[in-house]
């Protein structure tokens, strides 16, 4: 009898010690898609945006309960607040599909750099992607007030002036300045990211990570990529998306 319960008190063990092992690596297991799968994932999902034909997304108890137990997101976006350019809607995904850090002018400093970090390395995120929009109002702020702004605005425009300088000195006229001004921006904090930050250098020059830069068009609802990733190396594939 003593040995039968000894025999059950072990068996308890072991069930909690491969739940507890279960719930730590579904927190870091990773999405488990490639960055190049998880772009594709992204651009379907704008096209279906576009078309206006929007697959259906769970926001009900069971999805809620699944992500209750940990997060896989298979993309991180830095993107502007403007509230017209909710990354969720603009490449049609669902509750933890996306992680996503919003600041005005999608610029980069140690809190969203941090932000990123974690997603890359504890999550295993593969893709970044820095979103710039059309009609950015920080840059558009930083364009009119020649990298000059009161209060805590002037913090964003002078992330951002860097990006207004370059684009004048391409010689564009005040529309053009505006868009190759956004472009730039987007490209310069992708730049940032692993200029700032050596994880994420890491992380891309291991091929674990790839950066990608996204300009939003507020008219026609596409997202043009103008740099395909700063990741030169080839991920090694692995299951498809979990939900």
């Amino acid at each position: 009898m003593l040995r039968m319960k000894r025999f059950l008190a072990g068996l308890a063990v072991v069930a909690v010690l491969t739940l507890s092992f279960g719930q730590a690596f579904a927190l870091h297991e990773g999405a488990g898609v490639t960055a190049d799968e998880a772009l594709k994932m992204l651009q379907d999902g704008n096209a279906r945006f576009i078309s206006g034909k929007q697959e259906a997304k769970s926001l009900g108890d069971d999805r809620r309960k699944e992500l209750a137990k940990g997060q896989h997101p298979f993309a991180t976006i830095i993107s502007c607040s403007d509230s017209r350019v909710p990354p969720e809607h603009v490449f049609n995904q669902g509750l933890g599909d996306l992680f996503i850090i919003r600041v005005a002018g999608n610029v980069a400093d140690p809190i969203e750099l941090g932000s990123i970090e974690y997603a890359a390395e504890h999550l295993s995120v593969p893709l970044v992607m820095v979103l710039g929009h059309r009609k950015c109002g920080a840059v558009t702020a930083t364009v009119d007030s020649n990298g000059k702004a009161e209060g805590n605005i002037g913090a964003i425009v002078k992330k951002i002036a860097p990006a207004v300088d370059a684009a004048k000195k391409s010689g564009k006229e005040k529309d053009n300045l505006l868009n190759a001004a956004i472009d730039e921006n987007a490209r310069q904090t992708a730049r940032t990211l692993t200029e700032k930050s050596p994880i994420l250098k890491h992380l891309v020059e291991s091929g674990k990570v790839k950066i990608v830069v996204g300009v939003y068009d507020l008219d026609s609802g596409k997202v043009e990529i103008l740099d395909s990733g700063a990741g030169k190396k080839e991920e090694k594939g692995h299951e498809g998306h979990k939900h």
